[in-house]
């Protein structure tokens, strides 16, 4: 993790700007220079938000401030992510940051499809950071932003009906069917996931579920490289929203830890649903960079989405997700 200073330069700031840009588009700037410092490359968070600036938004005005007593009625209203931020920093100022998570953890979680999952994944990116290092002020005021915005775009959805699966992560990856319409935002796809194959519902074991949610984080990072085509940016988040829950499990309390799996695999599911495409396509990367070698092509690319699944990537750490990372920047088109 980065000693230099230089990430909490970066996010403080980043605090100046809202969570999103035109009422709907995420700010991905606070998760793209965490994966940058974590991964050697603190010297380029600053040229890199130089590039991303033109994205992103004052933040916003706030409405009125959420208590415990009104946050029920807050909860998924997103003019409300200024009163959210508010009360997470507040609340983590109060007490360790694991207590406000795990006490916020199970309430937002089935909202976890909320703002295209760009919450929970940075909630993802700032819980790496603090169980890596130090809790400076910055890093903590990212984890209330991250938890302002999942409150603030919370999203439950309806139980989808549950069709039949496959044992292994591929395979019920495999078995999702694809949504009948594939036009529109990601809300309106997403009440068109009405059914998704069963996997992993029988586990009950903490450990047991860390394990299938790793499988599930690597068996959806390797899928990209064959289905990436079906939607470039969106189909990234099958596998980095999975990966969020993954990386946040140690500064939870076991017993979380089995409904996190279910709640990771909806959302890569459901992901896939609304984005695959109907086909395949044969994928051989060209040659064998190192994963050092693999991130710097993502920086020098540039685009948050490539940076986020490389990160994820290079977690998985085998020769098909660097693939599936290299298979990214060929897809996507390059920050500028």
């Amino acid at each position: 993790m980065d000693t230099t200073g230089t990430l909490d330069e970066a996010l403080q700031r980043l605090h100046g700007s809202g969570p999103e840009r035109l009422g709907r588009l995420t700010n991905h700037a606070p998760m793209a220079v965490e994966a940058l410092a974590a991964h050697g490359q603190a010297r380029a968070v600053h040229r890199w938000l130089d590039l991303y600036a033109h994205k992103l938004e004052e933040f916003p005005s706030a409405v009125e401030p959420v208590t415990e007593g009104n946050w029920r009625s807050a909860l998924g209203d997103p003019r409300r992510a200024a009163d959210w931020i508010g009360y997470f920093g507040r609340e983590i100022a109060g007490q360790p940051w694991q207590e406000v998570l795990t006490q916020w953890w199970p309430r937002l979680l089935p909202g976890i499809h909320g703002g295209s999952t760009h919450p929970v994944i940075r909630v993802g990116h700032a819980v790496r950071t603090l169980l890596a290092g130090e809790s400076t002020g910055p890093r903590l005021a990212e984890l209330a932003h991250g938890l302002g915005y999942w409150a603030a775009r919370h999203h439950p959805v309806t139980d989808p009906t549950p069709l039949p699966g496959a044992g292994s992560a591929a395979a019920a990856l495999d078995a999702v069917a694809p949504i009948a319409v594939r036009d529109g935002g990601f809300p309106a796809r997403l009440d068109r996931v009405t059914g998704l194959p069963v996997w992993a519902a029988g586990i009950t074991d903490p450990d047991e579920a860390r394990d299938r949610l790793t499988e599930l984080v690597r068996a959806a990072t390797h899928r990209y490289a064959t289905h990436g085509h079906g939607e470039e940016t969106m189909l990234v988040h099958a596998a980095t929203a999975p990966n969020a829950v993954l990386r946040t499990l140690p500064a939870l309390p076991r017993a979380l830890w089995v409904p996190s799996l279910r709640a990771a695999w909806t959302a890569s599911a459901a992901v896939t649903a609304m984005y695959a495409p109907d086909e395949a396509v044969s994928y051989a990367a060209p040659g064998t960079p190192t994963p050092e070698e693999v991130f710097e092509r993502a920086l020098a690319h540039g685009d948050e989405h490539v940076i986020k699944l490389t990160d994820t990537a290079l977690d998985v750490g085998d020769a098909p997700a660097l693939a599936a990372a290299l298979r990214a920047i060929e897809l996507s088109e390059p920050l500028s």
